[in-house]
């Protein structure tokens, strides 16, 4: 007497019902995709261009607020002068925004 009774296949549904399956992970992927992943990509290449194109007389401000005028690149650094006769030097990214030309002198 046998109380496991005989496997049978399904037939051919079998494959649509677990592409169906991964549907919605798929789908969850893509949306997360095109809201999180691909706009942080474009802000980072724009930030890498932005460092790129810094140059001597800009006016810029940083991470920590600190807002002041270029005075010379490096590689990894830039000297930002914040006041008259007053230099600090800060690490190249941490530069957050490039200021339109005489913001400083509104201030």
């Amino acid at each position: 007497m046998s109380f496991i009774s005989n496997a049978f296949a399904q037939g051919t549904g079998g494959a649509e019902s677990s592409l169906m399956s991964f549907l919605p992970l798929i789908l969850m992927f893509a949306v997360l995709y095109f809201i999180m992943i691909r706009p942080q990509m474009k802000r980072q290449k724009e930030h890498r261009n932005m460092l790129a194109a810094m140059a001597k007389g800009d006016e810029v401000v940083t991470n920590g607020g600190i807002v002041g005028k270029i005075t010379r690149v490096s590689d990894a650094y830039v000297g930002v002068e914040i006041s008259e006769g007053t230099e600090i030097t800060v690490q190249k990214a941490s530069v957050t925004q490039i200021l339109p030309k005489g913001t400083l002198k509104s201030l």
